[in-house]
């Protein structure tokens, strides 16, 4: 073959960095490498460099999506806005996806409905997708080039017997709540996607995608222009009441806030935010990029270019980009994410994308890294107030579009507008025997490994 081919061997041998050679260069993202998104997204420069210090209306902890989509509502309304980053902005759970921005929840409909009633379920099944129409309106409004595409999401049935469930789904959705959904019969596969173990799949045509580094740098630089004060490389390690509001403390330095909202997932190890880590599970979400491929490859084994899912409890998601890689992640393994988890994943990542689609048997792995999903125990998001504290995590898995539109109705929640917040009446109780580090994931795994093998 004249292109040179990343065997599994030798993706085993690697280190996470040495998947993505060119991470080495920014220090800012050890001991992780970069995502391809992050290294394809030029750094974000607009940040503050001196001490942290002064007062503000609003103090957002976390640079993701929740709190940069926070922060450029809360300046353009005219509040003084501080953002304190740990790391570099997007430079976590939403710099590290799949790059998918899926309508629909992390549950099944009739699930969710048998479970809550069918107007709870409808409500936050809107809410997920009006989500992706407000990541496209900002982007739109901001002018983020970040190859936002109305495309679709495809639910692929990977055994024969998971093809009625999708029909009984499929059903379920047009009468109850999302009149823009296709059912695609095992014979018309073809039309959608060229690979092998699949037996029809469910579209709901709302879904898109987007380049999540271009779209996390967009956010921040529009924040930025609007008024807001951005420092990366500050991590709040403190957080006490201050009279009538807070005072928060970095190793740069601290400040004064009257209002504060934590957008910092359940990963946060500082004594603050303890709360917040009894209550989420995170676990590993691993992720492999192929070289761009040739325009008639891509053109034959994705026709219509979607968002792809595997109906597995524990599946699979890929996507092209617009130059035509194929982005391919997945839960390879019931581990968190670190350099090493990262090149094993990524290796088992591979074998599964070359079962599934043989004719990428001489495609080279150009880059794999781990990123974190932040799971409630319903796998619902959690937004609202704890002792003073606004908040807003839990994504479950649908952090892109739900982290973006979550920060624009917190900004509304803390300005007065409580009926904003879609889940403000869902309680949130600790996970018994949790907290924080997950000693339980590899039981879990083996449980859900059972599952898929009999179901």
């Amino acid at each position: 073959m004249s292109r040179r081919t990343v065997t599994i061997a030798t993706l085993k041998s690697r280190t996470s960095a040495r998947c993505l050679p060119w991470s080495a260069s920014d220090p800012m993202a050890a001991p992780q490498s970069l995502s391809y998104w992050q290294a394809s997204t030029p750094p974000f420069a607009a940040g503050e460099q001196g001490r942290v210090e002064g007062d503000c209306d609003v103090a957002i902890i976390g640079g993701g999506f929740t709190g940069l989509s926070a922060a450029l509502a809360l300046a353009r309304e005219g509040a003084s806005v501080v953002l304190l980053e740990a790391g570099r902005v997007a430079g976590a759970a939403s710099g590290r996806n799949g790059g998918q921005c899926n309508a629909g929840t992390a549950h099944d409909f009739g699930a969710l409905a048998a479970g809550h009633g069918v107007d709870l379920a409808r409500k936050w099944y809107q809410a997920h997708v009006d989500a992706v129409e407000a990541v496209g309106r900002i982007a739109q409004r901001e002018g983020i080039d970040c190859d936002f595409t109305r495309c679709g999401r495809a639910k692929l049935a990977a055994k024969p017997e998971h093809f009625p469930k999708l029909e009984a789904a499929h059903a379920l959705l047009l009468r109850e709540v999302d009149p823009n959904v296709l059912l695609i019969g095992p014979d018309e596969l073809s039309s959608e996607i060229n690979a092998q173990g699949f037996h029809g799949a469910l579209v709901q045509t709302t879904s898109a995608q987007l380049h999540p580094g271009k779209f996390g740098s967009g956010l921040a630089q529009a924040a930025v222009r609007a008024g807001a004060r951005i420092w990366e490389s500050a991590p709040v390690d403190m957080l006490d009441r201050s009279g009538r509001g807070w005072k928060l403390g970095t190793p740069r330095g601290s400040l004064r806030a009257k209002q504060v909202l934590v957008a910092t997932g359940g990963n946060s190890p500082y004594a603050p935010f303890g709360w917040f880590r009894r209550r989420i599970v995170t676990v590993g979400s691993f992720v492999i990029a192929t070289e761009p491929l040739p325009a008639d490859l891509a053109a034959h084994l994705f026709p219509t270019r979607r968002n792809y899912v595997t109906s597995r409890i524990i599946g699979n998601y890929f996507r092209l980009t617009a130059d035509n890689r194929l982005i391919f992640g997945g839960r390879a393994r019931f581990a968190l994410s670190n350099p090493a988890s990262d090149a094993k994943s990524g290796a088992v990542l591979e074998a599964k994308m070359r079962e599934l689609f043989p004719d990428l048997a001489g495609v080279r792995v150009d880059a794999c890294w781990g990123g974190a999903i932040d799971l409630t125990a319903d796998r619902l998001p959690r937004a609202g107030e704890h002792e003073g504290l606004f908040y807003a995590m839990g994504y479950s898995g649908h952090g892109v579009q739900m982290a973006t539109a979550m920060g624009e109705n917190m900004a509304k929640v803390m300005g007065g507008d409580a009926a904003a917040n879609p889940f403000a009446d869902l309680s949130w109780p600790a996970i018994p025997g949790h907290l924080g580090k997950p000693w339980f994931l590899p039981m879990v795994g083996a449980w859900y490994r059972l599952q898929d093998w009999l179901h």
